[in-house]
């Protein structure tokens, strides 16, 4: 799915227009379809850590063509930076700066991934070092063309390079799943979780919940999900009942008709699952509503129903299926749909911005109690992404918000769900209280 700009652009005489004009050009995206190798090689793995060396025996034993420098390299697929062990700024440049002269070699759809601790560090030398790396990443996305990307993977002190959660999240990353995903830092807090079995259903075998279902990225989740091997039991109000019975028997799923702003609805969940002898796995709270106004002009009618249905339901349905006791399984994952409004705020999004911001801190909180169970709360922060209540946006509006990023478009909401389906797997259990942003980089918030 293409905007009609983007279509000329990718034509012949569009394409040079845009260049002598000086038009965004955005590139096409490889996602799943396009591009199923899990790594896009020749791989070259930086640094001289232990770290970085065990790295590239891991993607060897994999299959991967792994290299330690570009040298007669014409082109380079992927590109994994590790800097587990820097202490000092003067450590970062012998490292990174082979990267710039390989940077016009690398392939559509290329991959840089930087692999580095977290700056929270008493001596001041190596917080800055690891600090300067962060700031390196963010600023290599907006350089990165034809479609590539760059994220990094933070990995707490204690925690080692080789970690199902740390693997987990360098696959991620350097899959075609992460098409829409530039500029991001996904910290990995522990060593909880385990490596996936079948790559190809990492999900089997696991019951998951996805509230909002019927149509747009609630679908797409729950499409995605089922893809990788998961038993759905897809969520929806009695208005969307024909599109939630659509989805059910395309997916082979379990429907349930329940408004999630109703008094007793986290009650009536559980009583639901219980009756059917469900057990849930994954909980995926997509549920989210809009209405948007300038605070100048808010109501209680427009700001309630978007505080009630995009958090409070989070909180209640969460709350009763914790309490329950007996509806969830063992190492859950609960995710939760946030979004970049409730990062950097927009405008006439007062409610909305509230809302999703809530929900960022809300999986903070989830993550502690759920660490118990050895569960996961994170959640995905979509940007611009193309979907029908994005498509009754003013034309002109629609425009900019597409181009804002460094991917100059929008995303599917197959970008959310792929992230989201990350986020439930089993390896993903050393991420904690995260926030993932799917929006191409957006050039708002960090």
């Amino acid at each position: 799915m293409t905007d009609a700009y983007t279509r000329f652009i990718r034509s012949a005489p569009g394409g040079a227009l845009a260049k002598q004009l000086g038009l965004p050009r955005p590139s096409r995206l490889l996602r799943r379809p396009d591009r199923p190798e899990p790594v896009l090689g020749p791989v070259v793995v930086l640094g001289d850590s232990a770290g970085a060396d065990r790295i590239a025996h891991l993607l060897l034993e994999e299959g991967a063509d792994v290299r330690r420098r570009f040298e007669e390299l014409r082109r380079v697929g992927s590109v994994i930076v590790v800097l587990d062990e820097i202490s000092a700024p003067a450590e970062i440049g012998p490292i990174m700066l082979p990267l710039a002269g390989a940077m016009r070699s690398l392939a559509p759809g290329a991959r840089v991934v930087t692999i580095s601790r977290p700056a929270g560090d008493q001596n001041p030398a190596r917080a800055a070092a690891r600090g300067g790396v962060e700031g390196f990443l963010r600023s290599l996305a907006h350089e990165m063309r034809g479609g590539a990307t760059a994220n990094g993977v933070l990995v707490q002190d204690g925690v080692a390079l080789d970690a199902p959660a740390v693997i987990g999240a360098l696959r991620f990353f350097l899959s075609a799943r992460s098409a829409f995903v530039t500029g991001q830092l996904l910290t990995v807090s522990g060593e909880a979780g385990s490596a996936t079995e079948n790559r190809s259903l990492p999900l089997a075998g696991r019951t998951a919940l996805v509230t909002g279902a019927a149509r747009g990225i609630g679908a797409a989740i729950a499409r995605t999900l089922a893809a990788d091997g998961a038993q759905l039991v897809v969520l929806d109000v009695s208005g969307a009942g024909t599109e939630l019975s659509r989805l059910a028997n395309e997916l082979r799923a379990v429907p349930i008709q329940l408004d999630v702003t109703a008094t007793g609805a986290g009650e009536r969940l559980v009583s639901f699952l219980r009756d059917r002898d469900l057990t849930l796995d994954v909980v995926v709270l997509n549920a989210g509503i809009t209405r948007d106004k300038l605070l100048a002009n808010m109501t209680p009618d427009r700001w309630d129903p978007v505080l009630a249905v995009n958090l409070t339901s989070q909180i209640t349905l969460t709350e009763a299926l914790i309490e329950a006791g007996d509806v969830l399984g063992e190492q859950p994952r609960v995710v939760s749909l946030a979004s970049t409004s409730g990062i950097a705020g927009n405008r006439g999004q007062t409610n909305y911005a509230t809302s999703k911001a809530g929900v960022i801190a809300l999986v903070g909180a989830l993550a502690a109690r759920l660490e118990a169970l050895d569960g996961t709360a994170n959640a995905v922060a979509p940007g611009f992404i193309e979907t029908e209540m994005t498509a009754r946006m003013p034309a002109l509006t629609r425009e900019v918000a597409r181009r804002l990023n460094s991917l100059q478009q929008g995303g599917l909401p197959v970008d959310v769900a792929e992230a989201i389906a990350f986020l439930c797997s089993a390896e993903a259990g050393g991420i904690r209280g995260e926030t993932l942003r799917v929006c191409g980089q957006n050039m708002v918030g960090k």
